[in-house]
């Protein structure tokens, strides 16, 4: 998932410097921020925006942070919204009851605000590529049915040949391991006897031909084979 305003944090916490610290950090982050003092605070902007994280201090006042996250945990609207908890209590008893409580990720104050958007973002990750059924696969607007052997680029079917599918749904099943020619040519082509690698190279221009913008993922690593990644980068140059 990469962040943009649309992605809605809510961070509930009584101490103002922690709030405007994880707030500004957050936003330089690129997500949209909601800030509550309290747990009764808390529930009811959960309740009404539906946020799609939640960093919920241990000790709040009116109600604690477990009892926010297990007040939401039990709402069929809020249980699926992740939870972080945010405390400067260290017992190992907290973390054990904020877990079983449906608590993401435990954070103890004094913390690391890179440390917490990572996470946070790691957490998002995860939570995005669960919601996704099996069949399908998704790299930024690129999304693989499976099934149906059909790429749609931002909701738009594109018509690729066989190898072309077969070809990104490596690429997007192994995203982020760069994959060498050698590597494709075994596991795309079986090393039919005559394929070579300047095959390789055509099928990827031709790929980036035919994703259009959204090939900005679809990453050359010069003198050994290609990747894909998530998230926005620059047009991949080509070269070998």
């Amino acid at each position: 998932m990469t962040p943009d305003k649309s992605h809605k944090i809510l961070i509930a916490d009584d101490e103002p410097d922690v709030l405007r610290l994880v707030s500004f950090n957050l936003k330089s982050a690129g997500f949209s921020v909601m800030e509550a003092e309290d747990g009764h605070g808390a529930l009811e902007k959960a309740r009404k925006n539906n946020p799609v994280l939640i960093i919920l201090d241990l000790m709040l006042p009116g109600m604690t942070g477990l009892e926010v996250c297990k007040a939401l945990k039990a709402l069929e609207s809020t249980a699926r919204i992740p939870i972080v908890m945010l405390t400067a209590r260290t017992e190992e008893v907290d973390r054990i009851v904020g877990f079983e409580l449906g608590a993401d990720d435990y954070i103890t104050k004094p913390f690391s605000p890179r440390e917490l958007v990572l996470r946070v973002k790691s957490i998002l990750r995860r939570s995005y590529v669960n919601e996704i059924p099996v069949d399908t696969l998704q790299v930024g607007d690129i999304m693989l049915d499976r099934a149906g052997h059909t790429i749609y680029v931002k909701g738009v079917k594109i018509p690729l040949t066989t190898t072309e599918v077969k070809l990104l749904t490596l690429l997007m099943e192994r995203r982020g391991r760069v994959q060498s020619r050698d590597t494709l040519l075994r596991d795309v082509w079986a090393y039919e006897s005559f394929v070579d690698s300047r095959t390789v190279d055509t099928h990827i221009k031709r790929l980036r031909s035919k994703l259009l913008s959204s090939s900005a993922c679809l990453e050359t690593v010069r003198g050994f084979g290609y990747r894909i990644l998530d998230g926005n980068t620059e047009a991949p140059k080509e070269g070998r």
